[in-house]
């Protein structure tokens, strides 16, 4: 018996030799007077035994089996290494038809001493910068090098995403990060939602002219025109302000999903 078992016990033995009222023994075990006569009866019919859990011992109805375990680990290490739990527990779903829950996953990997690709790391606070309030204000754009097709080489995925929405605007592969990606990407954003006011992008040679930090302030006044690329020309030609980001935290919502596009 447990030490709350021993107790309990106690306390009914107590209500058997009339030493304490049901009441106070209700008081005691923090129960309705009732439960006390059930328990009160109980043992003096079967003894210490049934105060007891009666499923104490026995293998749940619900567990699952080692053999269905050792398939979930051996799944997860030949053939879904990648892939965080919560995805993983849809994979097994609907490609094995292998139908266990979120907990039990993380309890069965976390036994075999597998970590999820996800696991979340304490990282330093940072203020995260507020959505626009409308879709269209504002949308980033960017592209990942990533093995999207297996058993290739990596390719550049461009993709944009509404800043406001979350929306995925457009995505386009190519072998490498180039201007042609990004003409793509940009049509399917015209198409979709229209011209967006502002975007959102990163300090590459596609989208700003490297010239453009090494004009001086005499330049300016004698009215030398900023350097200017063929892409950001399309964009002032559509009336799109382009916004420079100087970290890869600062367009967090397009990094974040590539990591899902990735998953």
């Amino acid at each position: 018996m447990t030490q709350q078992e021993v107790e309990k016990l106690r306390v009914i033995h107590q209500t058997i030799s009339k030493t304490i009222t049901i009441k106070i023994a209700a008081q005691m075990l923090q129960l309705s007077e009732r439960q006390v006569i059930r328990l009160k009866g109980g043992v003096m019919n079967h003894g210490p035994a049934f105060l007891m859990h009666k499923n104490r011992g026995r293998t749940p109805a619900h567990a699952v089996c080692e053999t269905c375990s050792q398939q979930i680990v051996r799944l997860k290490r030949n053939k879904y290494p990648r892939a965080n739990f919560a995805h993983f527990q849809e994979l097994l779903e609907e490609q094995e038809d292998i139908h266990v829950s979120y907990p039990t996953i993380y309890r069965i990997l976390a036994q075999a001493g597998i970590q999820s690709p996800k696991t979340h790391r304490k990282k330093k606070a940072h203020h995260r910068r507020k959505r626009q309030s409308q879709a269209g204000m504002l949308v980033q754009i960017d592209a990942s090098p990533y093995e999207w097709l297996p058993g290739q080489e990596d390719l550049a995925l461009h993709g944009a995403i509404d800043d406001a929405t979350g929306a995925i605007l457009g995505l386009h592969l190519t072998k490498n990060e180039c201007l042609e990606g990004y003409f793509q990407v940009m049509e399917q954003c015209l198409a979709a939602q229209g011209r967006p006011v502002k975007l959102y992008c990163d300090r590459h040679t596609i989208f700003f002219s490297p010239k453009e930090e090494k004009l001086t302030v005499q330049d300016q006044l004698h009215g030398r025109p900023t350097p200017v690329t063929q892409f950001g020309r399309a964009m002032q030609e559509l009336g799109i302000q382009m916004i420079k980001a100087r970290s890869p935290q600062a367009k967090g919502r397009i990094e974040r999903l590539w990591n899902t596009l990735q998953s």
